[in-house]
């Protein structure tokens, strides 16, 4: 237990809406506590983006309590307090899930050791052994406002290391994407990740392969949309958890290690840090079209050998195959698979530029993010398309007359001339 006087830590750092539920949880007759990574943070000298609470009360009993209040999850029930934009998500606190089973005490695991349902109660101390890192089974209670540090979680933050708790074996199986989140962790906070629960990771990474797909995205969010995408990328690649999400892709880089697709790959996540750190959008679109591009030339490739082909046709194909294959292990929205599918099909409309193609193409929603694709292609070592680049980045610097002499210049370069009507001529009656 470290006192007020010790942590410094003062109810103004965290969000008002959650010491709100804090105090309705306390009125209710239950314990509550701020936990995890909100506390964390504040202790880091960082601004939390997520407050959450624990509490002995059921979600059942919580939902009582809260009129903006909504139920969710299946493997473990959670209760979603609303307050405008803001979200204070409120957990029972967890037990064994050895537990006998009463009511609203439901657990199962499959044969790998994963956990599929979760539903055990238990006491605040069963609630830290069950907490994934030490560095998040940190808790405030407005009581006395005091920090209960259950696992050593403060000489984690001091030796800055991730370090599970518990059987670090045992804890992956339970959960597979706890090793995203170590190396999530890991990046985001300049943290290692300890020996221990290192050391398992590499030889665990194939049970990414019993995660819903669904699930997954959402973490491929979390790892690439957070600034620190070329860390992650880099600690997915060197533990092997890279495979079990694009094992295409790991492929094509692991038969090349130091060549243009690598260097691709990664010249696309330092662009994504640079423009998130920046504050600038970034699409998932965008990321996905570039971590699927390798698979799908490929992929268009071997049907032109196979099926003879056309290249057009061949990669309208591959497109659709690449994307089908890939939502057996990440199930990308519709929304970014369509953007993807315009950022590669203009791909083979950038050298078309006679006439109004050139103007027509740069009214395509998806044309600036399909342009930055090909500066990405040319940066990472496609030298041959390095004149059509330069050609777009001069053209879409002109005006309105500047471009159109641009394009009158081309001459045959942009495409091939349009084939001339001939009239058909009627004919003439025979005269009498």
């Amino acid at each position: 237990m470290i006192s007020r006087g010790e942590h410094g830590i003062s109810r103004k750092q965290f969000s008002p809406n959650a010491i709100k539920v804090l105090y309705r949880l306390k009125d209710g007759g239950f314990d509550a506590y701020l936990v995890g990574g909100c506390i964390r943070d504040v202790l880091l000298g960082q601004q939390p983006k997520d407050f959450d609470v624990v509490t002995n009360a059921t979600p059942e009993q919580v939902k009582k309590l809260f009129r903006n209040c909504r139920l969710i999850g299946r493997r473990f029930r959670l209760a979603h307090i609303v307050f405008g934009r803001e979200i204070i998500e409120v957990a029972t606190m967890r037990g064994h899930h050895e537990a006998p089973e009463e009511k609203n005490q439901i657990s199962q695991s499959s044969e790998q050791g994963q956990l599929l349902r979760d539903n055990v109660f238990g006491s605040i101390e069963e609630d830290a052994e069950r907490r994934d890192f030490s560095i998040n089974a940190l808790y405030y209670s407005i009581n006395d406002f005091c920090i209960y540090d259950y696992a050593n979680g403060l000489a984690a933050i001091k030796a800055k290391q991730i370090e599970l708790i518990g059987d670090p074996e045992t804890r992956y199986r339970e959960d597979p994407v706890r090793m995203l989140r170590a190396v999530r962790f890991a990046t985001k906070l300049d943290m290692t990740i300890a020996p221990n629960s290192e050391k398992p990771i590499s030889t665990l990474a194939s049970l990414l392969d019993n995660i819903p797909p669904a699930r997954l995205f959402e973490e491929i969010l979390k790892l690439f949309l957070n600034g620190k995408a070329e860390a992650n990328y880099l600690l997915l690649r060197k533990y092997g958890l890279f495979q079990s999400l694009f094992p295409e892709l790991d492929s094509i880089l692991a038969a090349n290690p130091d060549g243009l697709e690598a260097a691709f790959i990664q010249q696309m996540f330092q662009n994504t840090d640079q423009r998130i750190n920046a504050d600038k959008k970034v699409t998932p679109a965008f990321i996905f079209a570039a971590l699927l591009w390798f698979p799908l030339v490929e992929r268009t490739k071997l049907l032109q050998q196979q099926e003879q082909l056309g290249e057009y046709d061949a990669f309208s194909q591959a497109i659709n195959m690449v994307l089908s294959d890939n939502a057996q292990h990440i199930a990308v929205p519709k929304r970014f698979t369509l953007g993807a599918r315009d950022i590669w099909h203009i791909q083979h409309r950038l050298d078309k530029r006679a006439g109004q193609r050139a103007y027509r193409l740069t009214q395509q929603p998806r044309f600036k993010a399909a342009y930055d694709f090909l500066l990405l292609r040319v940066d990472a070592g496609e030298v041959q398309h390095q004149e059509l680049a330069q050609w777009w980045t001069q053209y879409l610097s002109q005006d309105i007359n500047g471009q159109k002499e641009m394009v009158r210049t081309l001459g045959h370069q942009a495409g091939p001339k349009p084939r001339r009507r001939t009239r058909r001529r009627s004919s003439k009656k025979p005269t009498e």
